[in-house]
Parts: C-alpha cells; structure tokens; sequence
C-alpha cells in the first residue's frame, strides 16, 4: 500500500522532472498543459488560493491565478496524485529516453496502488 510519504517522493520526482525540460527540448508542454502543472503544484505545496487576484494588465499571472483558484478545497494529497496522473499521460505521448521510460514506468506503477 502506498504511504503519504510515497506520495510526496513520487510527486517530488514528477515535479523536478518536469522542471528539468530544457526550455528549447523536444518536449515543449502547452500552455493549458503548462497551467496544469502550475496550478496542481501550487495547490499540492502551498494549499488552496488565497492570494488576491493579479491586476487586470498581468494577463499571465490572472491565468495562473485562475487555474489555481479553480481547485477551490481540493486535497494537497489529491493535488499530488493529479499532478503525477497528468505528467504521466502527457509524458507518455511525447519522445522518451531511457531515463524517462523508467521514471514513467515507475509513476504508473505507484498510481496503480
């Protein structure tokens, strides 16, 4: 059976991995995509929105708003799980590397638990 701890590690893994994607890489996530991980990662870290909503001229910064709030109460636990289910399934359409397959094939074993 998974732990809490299991969690925090396999989402730790998820996250450096995608922050590891060079930003000219073969793999270049969408900005819907790229707002996923944004707002998952916020609410699995810090917890549910509470910030005051960015100006109406940061037009990046009221989407990240955005997505975030819109996760409303849900869990730092179930935040985490998403982020990895979301990684996995796109991850798993784009090119992989040795070092990739395995850390995908080690993530979708986790979320099988």
């Amino acid at each position: 059976m998974a732990t809490a701890g299991d969690l925090a590690a396999n989402f730790q893994k998820a996250a450096d991995f995608i922050r590891s994607l060079p930003p000219e890489g073969s793999i270049q996530p969408s900005q819907e995509l790229k707002l996923k991980y944004y707002s998952h990662y916020k609410q699995a870290t810090i917890g549910k929105c509470d910030m005051p909503r960015p100006g109406m001229l940061d037009f990046t910064g009221k989407a990240k708003w955005d997505a975030w709030n819109a996760l409303g109460d849900m869990s730092k636990d179930v935040a985490m799980r998403e982020y990895i289910k979301i990684m996995v399934a796109s991850m798993s359409e784009n090119e992989k590397t040795p070092a990739s397959e395995a850390l995908l094939k080690e993530l979708s074993e986790f979320l099988k638990v």
